[in-house]
């Protein structure tokens, strides 16, 4: 059943899994380190109600290389925790990186029907994935860690005289409640802002790649307003988000401190009444401010936690999408046929999120019930008008577009049996969009292979026509 349930779970919870132990260290600290926070109260409360009214430097002396060591100590825990998130942030780069980069190059060659609608939901996995490790190697994590100590704070505040903890208790309540209305408010709002981003995203993308068309049909004008109207509904859209995270982040600000004077109110007129001491005022006050600290952090980071967990849950989905199918058996290189049998195409639709679905022309089949058959040593040229599908076809047969219907077979194995790093040292391929990727020429004819030998890189060269 263990078995079961960890084939199911997507790669992104599985890693965040393998960091249980790391996350579970950042919340012994956060307790040793919450605890340590008392230092500052306490000092405070002894130098009031003993050091002032005893008038003894020793004991100031005393509490002073205590309190010095207790900060020393905290200051080593806090970099100890920071350092650990940090560590959790290249764990997952290094445990991710590489899928969510597969993922990005996978994604523009699925198909049609649900597999369109899956890029959809993240149609940016590198950006995903830096959203993620970013959020978890920042102070989001420790303002989670650090409120389950909100409790203690109060007892304590409880001990010293149940008005100070009934105060600060109310202010507790306000905060939390100011919380959830922060994550009720903002998560349909962060989810909207990601679509039109990844929406803008595309258009500036496909304006890029077909900014020739757009001069020459004297459509500039026309695609920068509807660019502009996207982009206009981002910005709204930002900003109205970012102006109610910063008024929850403004009013929990001036809650705490209003909160931290009404106990220290409270504590003086006990004082006067002889219920406490002033030094218990005094950390009282220091008390509530500390208390109430993690609250108002997490209303700050919120809209981080809200961005990373939706952008995990995308995430989790494309790399369980596309890590989902096994490694085919390694086969030897082609060298005998090719078979094509009854071989129907259709394009891959759009990715984008306003395109995730398919209108009706997208369903047609650009080639159907190709057939033919050609032997090592054999040659077939394949001509016709522009849009009759030559290179579809051409897609088709390395293996880049998958058939809606038919077979590619090499050898009698089908296309997608064959591992694509293998069978690319056996295919020559030319797009009709023709660049070399950023390295030197050597390094694109050998396919970046690391283990590449320049009289091979030579040979290829040769046997291309490309030497001089």
């Amino acid at each position: 059943m263990r078995q079961k349930n960890d084939a199911r779970r997507s790669p992104v919870s599985a890693t965040l899994a393998e960091v249980r132990g790391a996350f579970l260290s950042v919340a012994i600290v956060s307790a040793v380190t919450n605890v340590l926070m008392l230092t500052g109260p306490l000092f405070m409360m002894q130098v009031y109600d003993r050091v002032l009214t005893g008038r003894s430097v020793p004991t100031l002396v005393a509490l002073s290389l205590l309190a010095l060591s207790l900060y020393g100590f905290l200051g080593l825990l806090e970099v100890i925790r920071a350092r650990i998130l940090s560590r959790i942030g290249d764990r997952l780069e290094e445990e991710l990186g590489a899928a969510t980069f597969h993922a990005v190059l996978t994604l523009p060659l699925r198909a049609t029907g649900q597999d369109a609608s899956r890029q959809a939901t993240g149609a940016e996995p590198r950006r995903d994935l830096d959203t993620v490790r970013q959020f978890f190697a920042g102070a989001g994590p420790v303002a989670i860690c650090d409120l389950p100590w909100l409790p203690f704070y109060l007892l304590l505040l409880f001990l010293f005289h149940p008005y100070l903890g009934f105060v600060a208790l109310v202010g507790a309540v306000i905060l939390i409640a100011l919380t959830l209305c922060n994550e009720t408010i903002l998560r349909q709002r962060m989810r909207q802002i990601a679509r039109l981003a990844e929406t803008r995203g595309d258009l500036v993308e496909a304006g890029r790649r077909n900014a020739e068309a757009i001069r020459a049909m004297g459509m500039g004008g026309a695609y920068a307003a509807r660019f502009e109207a996207v982009n206009a509904r981002y910005v709204e859209d930002q900003r109205q988000t970012g102006d109610t995270a910063g008024s929850f982040a403004a009013v929990s600000k001036i809650l705490r401190l209003a909160l931290q004077s009404a106990v220290l109110a409270t504590g003086a007129w006990l004082a006067i009444d002889g219920l406490a001491s002033p030094g218990a005022m005094i950390a009282a006050s220091i008390l509530t401010s500390r208390a109430l600290a993690p609250v108002e952090q997490a209303i700050a980071h919120w809209r981080g936690f809200l961005a990373a967990r939706q952008a995990a849950g995308r995430l989790g989905i494309v790399l369980a999408d596309v890590a989902g199918k096994s490694a085919p058996m390694p086969l030897p290189a082609p060298r005998e046929r090719l078979d094509v049998a009854g071989l129907t195409v259709i394009a891959p639709q759009s990715s984008t999120l306003h395109d995730a679905v398919a209108s009706p022309a997208s369903a047609v089949p650009i080639l159907q019930d190709v057939s033919f058959s050609l032997k090592a040593g054999q040659a077939v040229g394949v001509i016709g008008p522009s849009g009759a599908g030559k290179s579809s076809l051409a897609r088709a047969l390395v293996g880049t577009w998958k058939p809606a219907a038919g077979t590619v077979r090499l050898d009698g194995a089908e296309i997608d049996r064959w591992d694509a790093e293998r069978l690319g040292a056996s295919i020559g391929y030319l797009p009709q969009g023709v660049e070399l990727f950023d390295g030197t020429v050597a390094e694109n004819i050998a396919r970046f292979a690391p283990d590449a030998q320049a009289p091979e890189v030579i040979a290829a060269a040769r046997l291309a026509g490309v030497t001089s």
